[in-house]
């Protein structure tokens, strides 16, 4: 009913403003306060339902009789007020809705740009690293002829490549922190939980990741499975092995080929990821592992 009645308001708006009573300058100066709102093109279109009530309070009251003028007027006016109330309103709401989407804008592009800054760093460091192992080596080479000094450079050069690998390992810890944090901005979505190994950076998705004896993804999984894709598409380009299980043979095969199906969707190249899939016990049936190699 209310739809209907905006949609007769926005007709009625269209027409010109009634001429009546242009003797009374109330009702000309009510009339000009609305034709004040369709004549700016921001707010044309808005509060339509509340000019609409408005147009018509203000013709009641230049129609009414001299005993009903006090209350009409009284109508009019408040009316004329709601209208340019609503319109400041909506006015105000357009504005914030830009607001965020702008802030939504500027936090993805600071994620990014932060993000470029740590893969950067951690590629500095591992040109860094690889030059200082190798003087390290042309040193160790160098004294070979004397046991002491040779032993002495393989201390320095242990000292080092272990200082610098934790400086590396560290940097390349952030770059992937920061990576997840702009995967989950840009894919409204969160990503499964992680574990470093000595296989990689090792996700799991949980034992509702698939339906008991069901090879499609469950929503959660595919929800997952979108964030991990923006993250291996932003900064982990080693290659991914999807393991999934089941307690029935040939069950977590299908199932690790439906999670490397969401992944290619998501943006991921196929040609990185290998499936395989295992049997195990209820514990850990309807769960899968995603491992992205260093």
């Amino acid at each position: 009913m209310r739809a209907r009645s905006i949609y007769l308001a926005a007709g009625l708006l269209a027409l010109p403003l009634l001429a009546v009573a242009a003797d009374d300058p109330l009702v000309l100066q009510l009339n000009q306060r609305l034709m004040a709102i369709s004549a700016n093109p921001d707010t044309a279109n808005l509060g339509a339902f509340e000019r609409m009530q408005a147009q018509q309070a203000i013709s009641t009251f230049s129609n009414a009789k001299r005993r009903d003028q006090e209350l009409t007027r009284y109508l009019a006016e408040r009316r004329v007020e709601i209208a340019e109330t609503a319109v400041r309103a909506a006015l105000a709401q357009r504005e914030v809705d830009q607001l965020e989407r702008t802030r939504s804008d500027l936090l993805i592009e600071a994620s990014r740009r932060e993000a470029a800054r740590a893969r950067q760093e951690a590629e500095r460091l591992r040109v860094q690293a690889q030059i200082q192992a190798e003087e390290s080596e042309r040193l160790r080479l160098a004294a070979e002829s004397e046991a002491l000094a040779r032993q002495d450079a393989e201390n320095a050069l242990t000292s080092v490549a272990g200082k610098q690998q934790q400086r590396l390992s560290a940097a390349q810890q952030n770059a992937a922190k920061l990576a997840r944090e702009e995967a989950e901005l840009v894919s409204g979505q969160k990503l499964p939980g992680s574990r470093f190994d000595s296989r990689g950076e090792v996700f799991t998705l949980g034992g509702d990741a698939y339906a008991n004896g069901q090879v499609a993804l469950s929503n959660t999984a595919k929800n997952q499975a979108k964030a991990l894709g923006e993250y291996l598409n932003i900064g982990r380009k080693g290659r991914v092995r999807i393991e999934a299980y089941d307690s029935a043979n040939g069950v977590g095969q299908r199932r690790a080929e439906a999670l490397r199906d969401a992944l290619v969707a998501a943006g991921v190249a196929s040609n990185r990821i290998q499936v395989a899939g295992k049997k195990a016990a209820s514990t850990r049936a309807r769960s899968a592992e995603v491992i992205v190699s260093p």
